[in-house]
């Protein structure tokens, strides 16, 4: 029998790029590389779980704007048009390092990657990589939960109902796509304020995360801590994240990823080898970008680079999957000397990003240690949310503190000089968005076309990506685009929709360039 609980969760977010206008646009690069070095890395991983029989659980976001990139039958053309572009690449790598033995076997392994890439995403999933996950949840090892409509950050939004609709639209969507409604949520940056479980409960949601000041700073302070949930008073449970694992892992600089036997992140072919060679691969305006074949390991704190050593690297995610696990079963014997009346639950919350993305054996990392935990020891056992609540349906009540993560851990990152600007803009829009929905209730033909549109800009506008690309430096020219298209556009239709003119031509344009969430109702902001 275990003594505690691991529950490991992947949040699964992009913001939402298309751009029909364009043949090729650089910003949907994020999808594509997403789907090529995490989405399906981590699907191989648990395809190959399953076919071995080994037990494992994780829990997985997947947001409403992923969910609709991926079910868009443009971008899923698009994608595929780009991996066969990156197995032309490989193909002429393979050849040009034919006489370069330290580097023939890492392009072979790309080309071989982005062939399976291919064949994953075109013969065995349809282009529709939502059914791999689906598959996962209804095989009972993935628990996959939902987050705000378009990841926008509600602590920040003093509408109400512009809360409740990024709720709404993202139950509405989630159950559509994958056939159950979500029992949980990652409430968009972790951000959480007081009462905003009343409105998760709303819509069915029993448990959502934070980090974990939210937890400490909680009144009365929890009895155990981060490792085990709380009711808020609305009865909506509320798991906080342990430190302890989570940096031993995300940190480039403390945990794993920065071991100098993983592959370096940063040189890229794109930019390392001769322009007139990659220029066919890169976008129409030229400029050099990541491509996705990289040669070199991190090496160490120089500029100088070695070739990277596939094995090494691989006997190295065992070994850390090792110390992960071994860490593990130490805090949980600790912890159970503590927690007498409940086994105790650590919860590691990751961006799916950093598996494959940004930390290459980041997947093999994960299947090294599902399988130790399956085979290698009894102490502690994997689990969801759900799992969890449904063994422990009694926990402390309390109020957690309003916190997010990230900087400071208080909502400083999504508010500050260079983005605060955009919210005198938002909030004038979720309070038009509420008087349109009340002055028309019963909307039909073009002028219920019109409102529901305003909603989805209303919702495009409010994303906390855009307000986080502010803050970090880059694209910050692509994000306050989005911001002000989006915010215009939702204005010209308040305008059209109050002045009775709506320019149904125009309408059906952005319907086409806009057309997340098809069945969006827009009374939902009543």
């Amino acid at each position: 029998m275990a003594q505690g609980y691991l529950a490991m969760v992947l949040h699964t977010h992009l913001p939402f790029v298309r751009h029909p206008e364009h043949d090729q646009f650089l910003e949907e690069d994020w999808l594509y590389e997403a789907i090529t070095e995490t989405y399906i890395p981590l699907i191989n991983v648990f395809d190959g779980l399953i076919n071995d029989g080994v037990e494992f659980r994780i829990t997985m976001s997947l947001t409403p704007t992923l969910i609709a990139m991926l079910t868009d039958p443009l971008l899923q053309h698009r994608y595929v048009r780009h991996i066969n572009k990156l197995i032309e690449l490989a193909e002429k790598e393979v050849e040009r390092t034919r006489n370069q033995p330290e580097f023939r076997p890492l392009a072979e392994m790309y080309r071989d990657m982005f062939r399976n890439a291919r064949y994953v995403f075109e013969e065995k999933y349809g282009q529709n990589l939502v059914s791999a996950f689906k598959k996962f949840q209804d095989l009972g090892k993935m628990e996959i939960i939902t987050c705000g409509a378009t990841h926008g950050f509600l602590p920040l939004m003093v509408n109400r109902n512009a809360v409740r609709a990024q709720i709404a639209v993202a139950v509405d969507q989630h159950t559509r796509h994958l056939g159950r409604p979500p029992k949980g949520i990652w409430l968009p940056e972790c951000g959480y304020y007081e009462g905003l479980d009343e409105l998760l409960k709303e819509h069915g949601i029993r448990f959502f995360f934070t980090d974990s000041h939210g937890i400490y700073h909680a009144a009365p302070r929890p009895k155990y801590g981060v490792f085990a949930p709380v009711f808020c008073r609305s009865g909506v449970a509320a798991f906080g994240r342990d430190v302890e694992s989570s940096k031993q892992v995300w940190s480039s600089k403390e945990g794993y990823p920065g071991d100098f036997n993983y592959r370096e992140f940063y040189r890229d072919v794109g930019f390392d080898l001769d322009y007139e060679y990659i220029k066919p691969y890169l976008h129409p305006d030229g400029v050099r970008v990541n491509l996705g074949i990289k040669y070199f390991k991190i090496t160490g704190k120089t500029n100088h680079k070695d070739p990277y050593i596939r094995h090494w690297a691989l006997e190295r995610a065992a070994e850390h999957a090792g110390n992960f696990l071994f860490n593990r079963e130490r805090q949980v014997e600790w912890l159970a000397g503590i927690i007498r009346d409940r086994k105790p639950v650590i919860v590691a919350p990751y961006d799916a990003e950093l598996y494959g993305h940004w930390w290459f054996e980041g997947p093999d990392w994960l299947n090294f240690l599902f399988r130790k935990i399956a085979y290698d020891q009894q102490t502690v056992k994997l689990t969801t949310p759900t799992e969890y609540l449904a063994e422990y349906p009694r926990c402390q009540v309390v109020r957690p503190s309003q916190s997010s993560w990230g900087y400071k851990g208080y909502a400083e990152f999504w508010l500050n000089g260079s983005n605060d600007w955009i919210y005198r803009h938002l909030h004038k829009a979720a309070d038009r968005m509420t008087e349109l929905a009340r002055s028309f209730p019963n909307a039909d033909g073009v002028l219920r076309r019109a409102l529901n549109q305003a909603a989805r800009e209303l919702l495009l506008a409010q994303s906390s990506d855009w307000a986080f690309i502010m803050k970090t430096g880059s694209h910050v020219e692509y994000a306050v685009k989005r911001t002000q298209d989006h915010v215009l556009r939702f204005t010209r239709l308040y305008d059209d929709i109050k002045g009775n003119r709506i320019d149904e031509r125009w309408l059906g344009d952005i319907e086409y360039a806009d057309n997340i969430f098809p069945h969006i109702d827009y009374s939902v902001y009543a």
